[in-house]
């Protein structure tokens, strides 16, 4: 009976980490019916940079990782210096662990 609720619980939290959950209001121009968050990351953690709070910060984290979000913060035309500069810096500090 343990066992199987090990299991059952290793199975939510692998369902848990293929689902993202950004706000619609952030990626407003999108029909997130049809949006592919995984191809289009760069976009999602775009724009969560540009206009997201603490809780989607930590989604990012969660869903796509640092080397993904670093990669984007380095691609980004959208992003100017200043929002690359605190993003890295946000990125080293224990801030998005604090709870």
């Amino acid at each position: 009976m343990i066992k199987e609720k090990k299991c059952n619980f290793a199975v939510q939290n692998i369902l848990k980490m293929q689902e993202i959950s950004i706000p619609s209001h952030l990626l407003w121009e999108y029909n997130l019916n049809t949006f592919d968050f995984k191809k289009s990351y760069k976009i999602v953690i775009e724009r969560v940079l540009q206009r997201g709070n603490l809780q989607q910060w930590r989604e990012i984290y969660r869903y796509y990782g640092i080397p993904k979000i670093v990669e984007t913060i380095e691609w980004s035309a959208q992003l100017d210096e200043r929002d690359k500069r605190f993003s890295r810096l946000f990125l080293k500090s224990d801030l998005l662990y604090v709870v």
